[in-house]
């Protein structure tokens, strides 16, 4: 099953941050006029395909809670609990036992790893209860040291201005199976109580992850956050089209049970989301004005599709369909020359407006001559594909070829 919960630890005091977590929670902390650092955190995880967010928060929590309690972010629905008391990361999880879902992603609020999510919450093996993202780091001083025996986790280095590196951390966002509540009967600390007992049963995996990373829990990391992280945003995007390209066209294909995935489809686009480019599908679904199935019929194909390529490991940032047709049999969608529908750029200029987007380097991966006008519309290159290995097609587009 998919995994769609992510659970942020926003609890914490940040007592090295001095007067600025005084009286507002680090997380909360700005990094540009009215963004929050937590803004972007749960909009990473939302484009995820991360829906259902909770956010575990402590100190100044009436803030956290005011700020997110309900709060939408893209497809997301935020939820915040308060613990009374501060328990610890373990006591905290524990605290929150009755909303946790079979598999959660977890993560710390106060950092971002600028990596595919979506790869560490593929489903666990068999036996184990936790995967850890891991990075390497040149100074491990700060952070502890994780050490690994292919991908298990065999233990763990305390923090120590002796540690010498490189070595890999505890990047701080976990995949988790509900049952590691078990192990957790009063407060305590993931990371140094419940982790290490893991480890040595052999149920704690790891898996090596590169990307930009920052924990922002010191004055010159939070400088950093101020300084970078809105311009980490801006990334190229690989428009794809659907059917023909990620799956199997049968011929206006709008059945879950009919979804068959195109040879490579999964691999490209693990390997576009992890060339760091929003991966957004544009889509012509001309079937909804000829009346043979409902734009809800769309929303469930699309979940589906998210579903499969999860289970790879990849993820779409964005679907946009145009269900408007001149010839429609629904009037409401019979529309001569939309600007949505390919040819025309029109969902690629939304695209556009909803994303910040690199349109320099973007490029679009489609199978007709339309989607090829659509990209030069829009201003983007377009790459014809004409059969074959998918993720050849990626990597080819990622080249520039």
């Amino acid at each position: 099953m998919t995994v769609r919960q992510a659970v942020f630890l926003v609890g914490g005091k940040g007592t090295r941050l001095g007067g600025l977590t005084q009286t507002t929670p680090k997380p909360l902390l700005e990094i540009a006029p009215g963004v929050r650092f937590l803004d972007v955190v749960l909009e990473e995880a939302a484009r995820h395909g991360f829906t259902d967010i909770l956010l575990l928060a402590g100190h100044l929590g009436d803030q956290v809670e005011a700020a997110y309690q309900g709060k939408r972010v893209r497809e997301a629905v935020v939820r915040v609990l308060r613990e009374p008391a501060p328990q610890g990361t373990g006591g905290a999880l524990r605290f929150a036992a009755e909303a946790l879902a079979p598999h959660f992603l977890m993560a710390n609020g106060d950092s971002l790893f600028d990596f595919n999510l979506r790869a560490l919450a593929r489903p666990l093996s068999a036996g184990r209860l936790a995967r850890l993202a891991l990075r390497e780091v040149a100074d491990p001083a700060r952070f502890g040291a994780v050490t690994v025996a292919g991908d298990r986790v065999t233990g763990f280095a305390e923090k120590n201005p002796d540690l010498k590196g490189p070595a890999l951390i505890n990047a701080g966002l976990y995949l988790m199976d509900r049952g590691v509540l078990d192990l957790i009967a009063g407060p305590c600390s993931i990371e140094q109580d419940v982790f290490p007992r893991l480890a040595e049963s052999g149920r704690l995996e790891g898996e090596r992850f590169d990307g930009y990373f920052l924990d922002m829990g010191l004055p010159e990391t939070y400088a950093q956050a101020r300084a970078e992280v809105m311009g980490r945003r801006v990334r190229p995007a690989a428009f794809l089209d659907r059917d023909g390209v990620l799956n199997v066209d049968h011929g206006y294909t709008f059945r879950p049970e009919d979804l068959t995935l195109m040879p490579g489809a999964a691999e490209a686009v693990r390997l576009l989301n992890e060339a760091g480019h929003y991966v957004i599908v544009v889509t012509n679904q001309a079937g909804v004005a000829r009346g043979l199935y409902e734009e809800a019929d769309v929303a469930r194909f699309h979940a589906a599709l998210s579903d499969a390529l999860a289970e790879a490991g990849a993820h779409i940032d964005a679907f946009y369909y145009c269900p408007y047709h001149e010839e429609g049999a629904v009037a409401r969608y019979r529309v001569a020359n939309h600007p949505d529908r390919k040819p025309n750029p029109g969902m690629i200029l939304r695209a556009f407006a909803d994303w910040p987007i690199d349109r320099a380097r973007s490029f679009l991966i489609g199978d007709k001559e339309s989607d090829m006008a659509a990209a030069r519309a829009a201003g983007v290159a377009g790459r014809l594909y004409t059969g074959g290995d998918v993720a050849a097609a990626a990597r080819a587009a990622l080249r520039g070829d």
